[in-house]
């Protein structure tokens, strides 16, 4: 299966916008937050988990959905949002805590929710997979072929949740795809030293269910692993498990020092960036000219100030609605 010019073309371009979006991201959230870090100040507050880097694995799958397919995401969500097709306005005021974004400016960036979308994302490790199973079970049980995709990281996998909703998943054949992005560290730890498989898709057999490990941070590669596990779970067949190996540009967190990372690792991943290789491909194949990827470009420039813009300008949540349409 392999995708078609304008996919090709809509994932170079969706790339292009998350890793923008995800670098003014990390510029922004600084601001007002030096010389002495503190985590609650500038118009950004509390954690960011920047998702630069790990762009292939969201357009490779998020190709093969649509609006009624369930995408749940983990905390560093922002690349599944965008493909996924979320609201950039909406959500950039969301993680500016405004009143005009998918929260009204109360979940902040680990917690987006767009239910015309049908994404939502957790900022705890492991949360997404039972939902993922409960959208899936819905579309079963109201003979729908939609599907529901989880993603997480690969410390994610070593959560009870993974493994209990692998087995439930199986056991009564829902339409559910897991997503492991193996970036190489759950937070700071590697994951040679809390994994016991050299890859988490190894674990599907114990489930009795396809795994598939896509390598290299490849779009297409991965665009090919998921329109598989996809159409078999549209056709009734049940659930897969993918791993794919992707690059975390930025730290854990923005502030994170890194002292973890080997120096010059960065650097390393950089110089096979999924980006300029697609880049590359679609060049020699004749779909992109330097001209028409100059106006590709400036048209990402121009959407991204826009949604900045907007929720820069949008305003706060009144005081008085601090406990609306939140469970108390």
């Amino acid at each position: 299966m392999q995708p078609s010019r304008d996919q090709l073309m809509w994932m170079y371009r969706t790339m292009i916008l998350i890793r923008r979006y995800e670098e003014r991201m990390a510029e922004v959230y600084f601001e007002g937050k030096t010389p002495r870090f503190d985590i609650g100040w500038g118009p950004v507050p509390g954690e960011m988990h920047l998702a630069a880097g790990q762009e292939p694995v969201a357009v490779g799958v998020m190709s093969h959905l649509g609006d009624h397919d369930t995408v749940t995401g983990p905390h560093r969500p922002h690349h599944l949002a965008i493909a996924k097709g979320v609201n950039l306005k909406a959500m950039t005021a969301e993680i500016f805590g405004k009143k005009t974004g998918l929260g009204q400016g109360k979940g902040g960036h680990m917690h987006l929710f767009d239910v015309a979308k049908k994404f939502s994302c957790s900022g705890l490790v492991g949360a997404g997979f039972p939902p993922a199973l409960g959208a899936a079970l819905a579309a079963k049980m109201q003979g729908k072929n939609w599907v529901a995709v989880a993603f997480a990281g690969e410390g994610a996998a070593n959560q009870g949740s993974f493994h209990e909703s692998l087995n439930l998943a199986a056991l009564w054949k829902l339409p559910v795809i897991l997503v492991i992005e193996d970036n190489s560290y759950g937070i700071s730890v590697p994951k040679a030293a809390s994994t016991a498989v050299p890859t988490n898709a190894d674990r599907a057999a114990a489930y009795g269910i396809p795994g598939a490990f896509v390598p290299n941070n490849d779009p297409v590669a991965v665009f090919e692993a998921a329109g598989i596990a996809v159409e078999r779970a549209r056709q009734g067949q049940g659930p897969s498990l993918l791993e794919i190996k992707t690059d975390r540009y930025f730290g854990h967190f923005q502030g994170d020092p890194e002292l973890y990372r080997p120096k010059g690792e960065v650097d390393t991943l950089k110089g096979h960036d999924p980006i300029a290789r697609l880049r590359t491909k679609l060049m020699e194949g004749g779909v992109l000219s330097e001209d028409s990827d100059a106006a590709l470009r400036k048209a990402v420039e121009a959407e991204l100030e826009e949604a900045y813009a907007f929720a820069r300008n949008s305003p706060y949540p009144e005081p008085t609605e601090a406990l609306k349409h939140v469970f108390v």
